[in-house]
């Protein structure tokens, strides 16, 4: 994810994408192309480097990293209208904050390299518990009942909220077979679907969880030319999405605005 780190990595991750999930879907038709329309733009804080972005009762709750910035990963809840963080913890030196989820009244935060999963009351952030586990961190989500996580992979990863096992492995692909790694990133579940960032592209996908096919896209790359930054930016990354509202909230690392957004 991860700025220049990640170069010539790839081939490090195709053994992951080797896993023998239990899916064989067909792969032969072309993703649907959805548009979108911006409803309203909100600021966000131009020092985040966002990796997970979620949205409950009316708050944002945002996970940054950046391992230019030493200290800079942090858990926060964020006031929509301003931008401003209502609450925040910090991680430790050495830790890259990656994707969240909130579930049960709990938030989970993992890390890139450093193997750890962290376990938070969602009302104070007071830190409950650590997971361990292989490999990378990237995006987080839940299906209400199960973690679901990327790593940088082709492939996603369902995990038990109490112990963060793996219980299930789906291969993601689209009508030329299994995505390359290093593309799924962070990850939003809405109504049985996965929609997920692609990593150095200005798109979302939407995925299919009972096949893994990637039935749908969302290509945002005029979005900056419609806005255009005043500060520097990075690649999008970060959907939340409002179930009351039937809205999606995206943004960008280290970008100025978080943007409201319809699909058509």
């Amino acid at each position: 994810m991860k700025h220049k780190l990640l170069i010539g990595l790839s081939i490090l991750f195709f053994a992951s994408c080797n896993d023998k999930p239990k899916t064989t879907p067909d792969t032969t038709a072309e993703p649907l192309q959805l548009s979108y329309t911006i409803t309203a733009t909100y600021p966000h804080n131009t020092e985040s480097f966002t990796e997970g972005l979620e949205y409950r009762d009316g708050f944002l709750y945002e996970g940054t990293g950046d391992v230019e910035k030493i200290g800079k990963s942090k858990l926060a809840k964020i006031d929509l209208k301003t931008g401003k963080d209502l609450q925040k913890i910090n991680l430790e030196p050495g830790y890259f904050g990656e994707g969240i989820t909130l579930l049960n009244g709990k938030i989970y935060q993992m890390t890139w390299q450093e193997n750890k999963c962290f376990l938070y009351d969602a009302k104070t952030f007071t830190k409950l518990k650590e997971f361990s586990y292989e490999g990378e961190g990237w995006g987080l989500t839940n299906d209400g009942k199960q973690l679901i996580m990327s790593n940088g992979s082709c492939n996603l990863y369902f995990r038990d909220p109490e112990t963060f096992a793996v219980t299930k492995t789906i291969a993601v692909n689209d009508q030329f077979g299994p995505l390359p790694p290093q593309t799924i990133n962070e990850l939003e579940y809405v109504d049985g679907f996965v929609y997920a960032n692609i990593w150095q592209r200005e798109k979302i996908v939407k995925i299919d969880l009972t096949t893994g096919k990637v039935v749908a896209e969302i290509n945002f790359s005029d979005l900056l030319n419609k806005y255009p930054p005043q500060n520097k930016v990075d690649v999008l990354n970060g959907i939340a999405y409002d179930s009351v509202g039937k809205r999606f909230f995206i943004t960008g690392k280290y970008y100025p605005q978080i943007f409201e957004v319809k699909l058509n």
